[in-house]
């Protein structure tokens, strides 16, 4: 449903695509997942047909971006970062607006956004820009989704959005999904990444990894250990000047620091640091997550640079 081949865009001397290249297949939840910074707005807009990359090409349902893009534009549903919709019209305005741009009828369409719809029908009459941003995010997607599309870009659609809110929104992903329509959907949480079916992993204009969520952890060859002390500041460069030391980053009350498969001892390494004067110092095994991973790959793509 989507694919594209050695995408590049420039802007200035700012590399913002370099040579993205991957493929999405039928009703699948495709994760982009990355700081901001990384590429993920302005690769949505080429493949929603707002800007020409500079280079490479790319197709959504079968049709080309640049030769088809009237058609793409009929097919698919693009939810921007931003909230985009007219905040002076209402909830129901909106909603009537967007069906007339693609020439459809709300109540024939219905039934893709009603679930989502009830819960703004109490509101239906009050401005969009008076919403919450929970609210607001619901609204997006219902005009998106208003004219039946095959394939919906979500870019960034849970940032700054509260935790229950994210919540029901990767809930109605998964029923969209059901319903058989293909999801690109861009995000910086890490979290949300084991909620997609696959992901690729995004940093300076280009993937660091394209994996299931298990894929990717399963692919994280180092063993990583969580470490406390009592100056967690000083602890933290004090763990980076180990020889045993391949990345040390802070997550949360801990460090999370990774080393070759036994090159780590904890009870010398425990030793070391109390040498150092470090007090209450606590050294635990972890599993990676998602952002372990992220954070080893994007270390290792600037050591190779």
């Amino acid at each position: 449903m989507i694919s594209a081949r050695e995408l590049r865009k420039s802007y200035g001397k700012t590399e913002a695509l370099r040579g993205v290249g991957f493929e999405v297949g039928h009703g699948e939840l495709f994760g982009i997942i990355g700081p901001d910074g990384a590429g993920k707005t302005t690769l949505f807009r080429v493949l929603a047909t707002l800007i020409l990359a500079d280079s490479g090409s790319a197709r959504v349902d079968g049709l080309d971006v640049v030769a088809d893009y009237e058609e793409i534009r009929k097919r698919i549903g693009y939810m921007p970062g931003r909230f985009s919709l007219y905040q002076d019209l209402t909830v129901e305005e909106n909603l009537e607006f967007f069906a007339t741009v693609f020439d459809v009828d709300v109540d024939a369409n219905y039934g893709l956004i009603s679930d989502i719809y009830e819960r703004l029908a109490p509101f239906k009459n009050r401005r969009a820009g008076a919403l919450s941003g929970g609210m607001k995010q619901k609204l997006a997607l219902s005009c998106a989704l208003i004219h039946k599309p095959t394939v919906l870009f979500l870019d960034e659609p849970t940032t700054g959005v509260d935790p229950v809110s994210r919540k029901e929104f990767w809930e109605m992903l998964k029923r969209l999904k059901a319903a058989g329509v293909t999801i690109l959907v861009s995000t910086p949480y890490m979290d949300e990444a084991a909620l997609c079916d696959r992901v690729a992993l995004m940093q300076g204009g280009r993937f660091l990894d394209i994996d299931t969520p298990a894929g990717i952890v399963a692919n994280y060859r180092h063993e990583l250990w969580a470490i406390r002390a009592r100056r967690m500041s000083r602890l933290l460069g004090d763990l980076r000047a180990q020889p045993e030391t391949l990345s040390c980053f802070a997550f949360g009350d801990a460090h999370h620091l990774a080393a070759k498969p036994g090159a780590l001892s904890p009870e010398s390494l425990v030793r070391r640091l109390k040498s150092l004067g470090h007090e209450d110092v606590a050294v635990e095994r972890l599993q990676p997550g998602i952002e372990d991973c992220f954070l080893d790959l994007s270390a290792a793509d600037g050591r190779t640079r």
